[in-house]
């Protein structure tokens, strides 16, 4: 957070919001000086955050509320960075009172609003026009909504028929739209490997390619490639990548992921020239979702510690 900008939250906030801002200015710099320790003075070559998917049982059981995912994140998993689903606050995409409240929370603790993940909006490459114009316009709110929380991107999905070239063309129009629409805002709109064509690395990649827009990119998720091959799939995926999804599942007795070689896929990643969050996204069974997550987690930091002592 820059100077500027503390000083005008400092100066637009009220008694208790200053001291809100200045608990979370603290918050930033002591992670901030935790991660130069860990790295030795070296930069990082990639950074943690948490997606809230990882805790959607969590959430859907009545245990967690969407208001209080940033606390869980920064105080049950030492994570300061946070990725939310508008599933979890699916009514609340133009509630500014509710918005205000969910930055305020997570300002207050010095945590990083990152990005929205926007499902159950309609389909961006549906082959009937006035459908996919909706489908459009109805992520226009949550495009408004990410850039009032701080977030660089809301992460779409680009569903659309089963023909390679005819949804190629479908998902890329209903996708330029939006893109051109959230230019405006400072937001990116990223595509995730996410079913369907856009499990084809080689599809999505060429599909963001003919948008032809800055702003449009992807979002590689280690385990939503199916039966084609994840780590082809990320790397064609990797050159318009925004963000990074570190999915998991199952984990060996060594703490290996089971499903995916993170060491091999962090290469691909940081070959790529990327060196941003990688989202934790836990969405196995064997562990609880908390357990799943410190799994997650302490892989990463092994992987990251190996990179940077190579």
């Amino acid at each position: 957070m820059s100077q500027s900008i503390q000083r005008r939250n400092f100066l637009q906030a009220t008694a208790a919001g200053a001291a809100l801002t200045l608990t979370g200015s603290v918050a930033i710099a002591q992670q901030a000086k935790a991660e130069v320790q860990a790295g030795k003075g070296k930069k990082l070559p990639f950074k943690l955050s948490l997606a809230e998917w990882s805790l959607h049982r969590t959430i859907r059981d009545g245990k967690l509320n969407n208001l209080d995912f940033a606390k869980t994140a920064k105080e049950t998993f030492k994570i300061s960075a946070v990725e939310y689903v508008n599933q979890f606050f699916m009514d609340k995409a133009q509630d500014k009172t509710y918005l205000a409240e969910l930055k305020t929370r997570h300002e207050g603790l010095g945590v990083k609003c990152l990005l929205i993940m926007i499902d159950r909006e309609g389909a961006l490459g549906d082959k009937d026009d006035a459908k996919r114009t909706q489908a459009v316009e109805n992520h226009y709110k949550w495009v408004e909504a990410a850039a009032f929380l701080g977030c660089h991107s809301i992460r779409v999905n680009a569903q659309s028929t089963n023909d390679y070239e005819e949804a190629k063309k479908l998902a890329a129009d209903g996708l330029r739209r939006v893109s051109e629409f959230a230019k405006g805002h400072n937001i990116n709109v990223i595509v995730e490997n996410h079913g369907g064509l856009s499990s084809n690395g080689k599809w999505l990649s060429e599909t963001i390619a003919s948008v032809g827009l800055k702003n449009c990119g992807t979002l590689p998720d280690f385990g939503n490639f199916h039966e084609y091959d994840r780590y082809q799939g990320v790397t064609e995926t990797m050159p318009y990548a925004k963000a990074v999804s570190a999915k998991s599942h199952d984990f060996d007795a060594d703490g290996n992921e089971t499903h995916t070689d993170y060491a091999k896929m962090m290469k691909i990643v940081t070959d790529a020239g990327y060196n941003g969050w990688v989202g934790i996204e836990y969405e196995g069974s064997k562990l609880d979702e908390n357990a799943g997550i410190l799994a997650t987690k302490k892989l990463l930091v092994k992987v990251r510690k190996a990179m940077m002592e190579a």
